[in-house]
């Protein structure tokens, strides 16, 4: 299971089933890429484990992880979306220029 080079975000739902909440297929995917393919790079200092920046090794593309309802349970879902190079180098302060892009 890889990033399509078409996709730039991936943007997880609970959904109710049998009675209960539950993750839907988006966040099973984020959770299974960051598992198995993404790279962990860094996290946002500011904010801690809420917002985490990864790497594919296919293309070079940085993906960001954040929960945007935040408000939620457990941060609520996950969402996966592709940022720009500069932004990333900007928003993590790291410096990223010897990292293939």
């Amino acid at each position: 299971m890889k990033l399509l080079s078409s996709e730039t975000e991936l943007i997880g739902k609970w959904v109710e089933r049998g009675g209960q909440i539950c993750r839907d297929e988006v966040c099973e995917r984020i959770e299974l890429l960051i598992a198995n393919h993404l790279k962990e790079i860094a996290m946002s200092e500011q904010w801690g484990a809420w917002e985490t920046l990864f790497q594919d090794p296919d293309d070079g593309r940085y993906w960001e992880r954040t929960y945007p309802q935040g408000e939620l349970q457990g941060g609520g879902p996950p969402q996966l979306r592709y940022l720009p190079f500069g932004e990333a180098c900007e928003k993590y302060g790291i410096d990223l220029s010897n990292s293939p892009s």
